[in-house]
């Protein structure tokens, strides 16, 4: 009998697959997902979305600062924002507006000259002989800021009878201040009753707050030697021991801290 031919199939060429690689003919997009095939189309979508977003983000940008938005973390050459305005000062011991610096002012005061401030709050005046000898650079800066009206409508945000009265923040809160912190500078001047002397953190070494002070409402041994003190009360002591009572950091809605309505300064 004849043999039957044998019928040779051809084998069908297999594909080859590499280690991380992919044939991009065996997987097709469907859908949706084709527009992700298609380079061109990709790429002009992605251009309009990334236009439109800057837009969107300038428009947002110019109406913050059509409403008086404005980042505080960015510090310009000069102040930031004005003065506030007599009678403005918030319930919470916040001012209106709040001053801003870049940095702290340039030593400008003689150390052999005397300097008085004389704090004017609603409940009557303190006054305050400073020591340019003992901390120059505190002194400096608390006359420069006084003379330019950082301290008017301020409170004292922090009053503990037979502790201090704490003064100096802006936001009332404590955590304030002009922008910048000051170096601590070591004095030995006990902290008695009416030392005045600059607020700073508890950590050790840790720099002053630029504008934070306090006044000692009675002797405070624990503080000698860590408060750069600055200044002693000479006149009013008793109004500074009739300051409104109060403790933000134990009472989350304390009564209204008093207010200073200026610091003056004179120099002989």
């Amino acid at each position: 009998m004849p043999r039957k031919k044998q019928v040779v199939q051809k084998q069908k060429r297999r594909k080859i697959y590499r280690a991380g690689e992919m044939d991009v003919q065996a997987v097709k997009p469907k859908g949706a997902f084709r527009i992700f095939s298609n380079y061109k189309l990709f790429a002009i979508i992605g251009a309009v979305v990334l236009i439109g977003g800057l837009g969107f983000s300038a428009l947002f940008s110019n109406n913050n600062r059509s409403s008086g938005t404005k980042n505080n973390t960015v510090r310009g050459d000069s102040v930031l924002k004005a003065t506030p305005e007599a009678n403005v000062t918030t319930t919470s011991g916040a001012q209106a507006t709040i001053k801003q610096y870049p940095a702290a002012p340039a030593l400008a005061i003689d150390p052999n000259k005397t300097y008085t401030a004389t704090i004017k709050t609603d409940l009557g005046d303190v006054k305050i002989q400073l020591l340019p000898k003992d901390a120059p650079e505190a002194v400096n800066n608390f006359v420069f800021l006084a003379k330019d009206g950082f301290y008017n409508g301020i409170t004292f945000y922090r009053v503990i009878p037979g502790f201090v009265a704490q003064a100096g923040d802006p936001t009332g809160t404590g955590s304030g201040g002009p922008g910048y912190d000051l170096p601590f500078e070591s004095t030995s001047a006990p902290v008695d009753a009416g030392t005045l002397a600059m607020a700073k953190p508890s950590e050790a070494g840790a720099p002053n707050n630029g504008s934070q002070f306090f006044l000692a409402l009675d002797r405070l041994p624990t503080q000698d030697g860590k408060a750069t003190v600055f200044g002693k009360v000479i006149a009013g002591l008793d109004v500074a021991q009739k300051l409104n009572a109060r403790d933000p950091l134990r009472d989350q809605n304390p009564e209204p801290g008093t207010r200073i309505e200026s610091i003056t300064i004179e120099e002989s």
